[in-house]
Order: structure tokens, then sequence, then C-alpha cells
């Protein structure tokens, strides 16, 4: 099992999860660096160290970017993206609030073509639902739910097409998670075709504040 890592907290405010995450950098499908909601207006000097210590560990970077499910120009995320690049060294990037409607395919299409442009080596789309059958074939990684614990066990229903795609093109992001059930979580998402998670333990506003304990037990 991959982790998809967002930790969505700065440096200087938990550097003891930054250094974690760090040492365990080779075992991460990849870790989302998100300074301000995107790459900020500047380079943040703590992201910046906090980048290079991933890059040097072996972490894969991926900058993440909101599309506002597409209501972001091309040219607006192709800015945040090279800013990721050109700031923090990121690899690909983490285009978050995807479209999932069918009727906006070719656009997403156009969108990763253009960011692949860029040098975008790995790019992860995030709608966060189930979207039409074609996105899968995008990105390299799909993320097909974000949301709690409790509606991944008791509301999740896996589209039959996502059968004819590898496990490793998905990923499930659950929050909310109790600590002692993560390796569950880790399990759960495993046998409903996502070879790749991120299950943490946090809740709304931020969930991704806080490192997931699955790290730890990651082989």
């Amino acid at each position: 099992m991959s982790l998809l890592i967002p930790l969505y907290v700065h440096p200087a405010e938990d550097p003891g999860a930054w250094h974690r995450l760090i040492t365990a950098a080779a075992r991460t499908y990849a870790v989302v660096i998100n300074p301000a909601n995107g790459p900020g207006p500047g380079p943040d000097p703590a992201f910046t160290a906090a980048a290079g210590a991933l890059r040097a560990a072996g972490a894969r970077l991926l900058g993440y970017v909101d599309t506002d499910y597409g209501a972001r120009s091309t040219a607006e995320v192709a800015k945040d993206v090279v800013r990721h690049s050109e700031w923090y060294g990121a690899d690909g990037c983490f285009l978050d609030r995807v479209t999932s409607d069918p009727a906006e395919l070719p656009a997403c299409r156009r969108l990763v073509r253009a960011v692949r442009r860029l040098g975008a080596t790995t790019v992860v789309l995030n709608p966060g639902v189930h979207p039409a059958p074609g996105y899968a074939r995008v990105a390299d990684l799909t993320v097909t739910f974000e949301g709690h614990w409790t509606t991944y066990v008791s509301a999740f229903s896996r589209p039959a097409w996502t059968a004819r795609h590898p496990p490793d093109r998905f990923c499930h992001l659950v929050y909310g998670v109790p600590e002692a059930l993560v390796p569950l979580a880790v399990r759960t998402a495993r046998e409903r075709g996502a070879a790749v998670c991120g299950p943490v333990t946090g809740v709304p506003p931020n969930p991704w504040a806080q490192l997931t304990p699955a790290l730890s037990e990651a082989d």
C-alpha cells in the first residue's frame, strides 16, 4: 500500500510532524506541498527547507493547486504549477476540486496536457468522488473518495468500470478515522481497488493538519 500525504500544516507550527515525514519519505507515494492553499505569493523559506529535505530523502513532491471545479483558468492553474516547481522543486501537481462530469472531461484533459508541458511528471486529480470513467485515463492517479470514515464504511459504492484499471491508478483519502482503525482503513482501500490511500484521524475544517498514523506502519 502506498500513502499519499497531504500535510497542510506549516513546518514551524508542527516541526515534529515534518521531521517524521522526512524520515519516512521513501515509503510514500507522494507528499503534497501546500503553503497557502497553493504556492502562495512568494517562496516560504520553511517550506523550501522542508521540500528540500523531502526530496533528499527520496520523496516525490506534488504542488497543491485548486482548480475550483473548472472555474480557474488554465493560465491561473499553470502559474501555480510553475511556482511550485521553481520555489519548492515539485515533481508534479495535486489538482484539487476537479470536475467529475463527463461534459467537462475534454477541458480537464486539456488542462492536464498543459501542466505536463510545463514539466509536471506526476499529475493527481482529486474530484473526491468517482468521476466519469474517462477521467481515470487522464492522470497518473485519481482520488475517487475524499470524506469521513463513517461515510466510507457506510455509503461507499464502487462503479464497475474501476475494475478495468489497475489499483495503482486510484486513491482514497479518508479523514476522521479512529486511530485504532487506521490499519483497517488501509486494508479497506486495498479491498476496494485503491492501491494508494491517505487515512488520517483529523476532522474538518482541516483534517490534513495531522500526519497519518499509517506512515509509521508502512513497509
